[in-house]
């Protein structure tokens, strides 16, 4: 018999997982059945507010009508076609993320670890064309310490942590690292060998530390300086999550590349390259693709997310409503200075950094009702879906602030 034609429970799941999954993943709390706005509910009927969003995935949180709608009616309509043919919609999409990031041109694949992947492939072609098609010159690309880029091998040799890159050496070679937010030492590492610079606007997975605008707009000048390409991997900050659609635009630069994803088709799996005008190019048929990369569903519910974040002007709520949000979680530090010890972040892309093991308050929240995740070894993620109402954002704080209390 199976689960759907009886009673789902946590524990019949997490049976099934302990048989047939593989323990890639810790193991999990429960097990999530439904989702309707910001909240979700499990298999026993609890609710849980949702400021974890799939990490930073589900933008308009759980159920949006606009966003099922049009789904559902791609669905009906056509699943999958091959890149052989075009898809309307994929080339709409396209064009809505150059009208937001620049002339240029979009690749489309299924993740972010997959849009990091185009552009690291993409750093290589720019190397051999500057060092007049010969390869292996100049391939070398420059990361940020903490960083993440992803798990592919490409991706994992870009992010010099040794949880990612432990138990899978070799790795690719031609990528070296230097401290983030130091100019300094990104200008040090940089030699002929150089193609590109690639870094996270906010880093994400390492504790929400956001690029500075200083660091950023000289890192566009060096580019400019040496000939090498400024990537930009937005897979997590990006598609609004900061109050602009991709986090870089604060500092008023613009990359030559863009990764990102997560966010991109609101639950369903979608990732993006951009690449500007004059790289756009150096990708030839043949010399990249992918069998699943904008087909008819994903680019649909792509679509459907910027149709959304323009219609309900998500972007100047999250500025504003981020800015009182904001107020409040300083009160809580200010409240629990034993347990809570900073605030990192832009708009809906907060951290709260903590004394001790972030996991223990994760756990703490949760058992109060609130969904969130660790960032990097300090911190707790907080990133609410965009269409979250300024109750719900209070309603947070209220449980950290309960949650805290209780276990004082």
């Amino acid at each position: 018999m199976s689960l759907t034609a009886a009673k789902v429970t946590s524990a019949k799941v997490a049976a099934l997982y302990d048989a047939h999954v593989m323990k890639n993943y810790g193991k999990a709390p429960f097990t999530i059945v439904r989702g309707e706005g910001s909240y979700v509910w499990d298999a026993e009927s609890r609710r849980y507010l949702d400021f974890s969003t799939g990490i930073a995935v589900n933008t308009l949180g759980h159920g949006h009508p606009h966003w099922i709608r049009t789904v559902q009616e791609q669905a009906a309509r056509l699943t999958h076609v091959s890149n052989l043919f075009h898809v309307e919609g994929q080339g709409r999409l396209a064009a809505r993320l150059c009208e937001r990031a620049g002339r240029g041109r979009v690749f489309f694949c299924n993740s972010g670890a997959e849009a990091n992947e185009c552009l690291l492939k993409l750093a290589r072609l720019w190397g051999r064309q500057r060092a007049g098609g010969k390869e292996g010159v100049c391939y070398e690309v420059i990361t940020a310490t903490n960083s993440f880029h992803g798990r592919t091998f490409g991706g994992m040799s870009a992010t010099p942590q040794e949880k990612v890159q432990g138990g899978f050496r070799p790795l690719v070679p031609g990528f070296r690292h230097a401290e983030f937010n130091n100019l300094a030492a990104f200008e040090a590492a940089m030699t002929d060998q150089t193609a590109a610079v690639f870094v996270e606007t906010i880093q994400g997975e390492g504790g929400i530390h956001p690029a500075t605008t200083e660091f950023l707009c000289g890192l566009r000048d060096l580019c400019d300086a040496r000939g090498c390409l400024l990537m930009i991997d937005e897979v997590q900050c990006g598609i609004g999550r900061t109050g602009h659609f991709f986090a870089y635009e604060a500092a008023g630069i613009t990359p030559d590349a863009i990764g990102m994803a997560k966010g991109l088709g609101g639950g369903f799996p979608i990732g993006a390259a951009w690449v500007r005008q004059g790289y756009d190019e150096l990708f030839t048929p043949g010399s990249h693709g992918t069998t699943y990369g904008g087909g008819p569903l994903a680019c649909a519910a792509a679509n459907a997310v910027i149709d959304v974040i323009e219609e309900e002007h998500l972007l100047d709520r999250v500025r504003e409503q981020s800015a009182i949000w904001k107020g409040q979680l300083d009160d809580l530090i200010r409240k629990h200075p034993a347990r809570l010890k900073g605030l990192r972040g832009r708009g809906y892309h907060m951290a709260l950094v903590v004394d001790g093991d972030p996991l223990d308050l994760v756990a703490l929240f949760r058992s109060h009702g609130l969904l969130c995740v660790r960032g990097g070894t300090d911190a707790i993620r907080l990133m609410p879906p965009l269409t979250v109402s300024p109750a719900e954002l209070t309603a947070a704080v209220d449980i950290i602030d309960l949650a805290l209390g209780t276990a004082a």
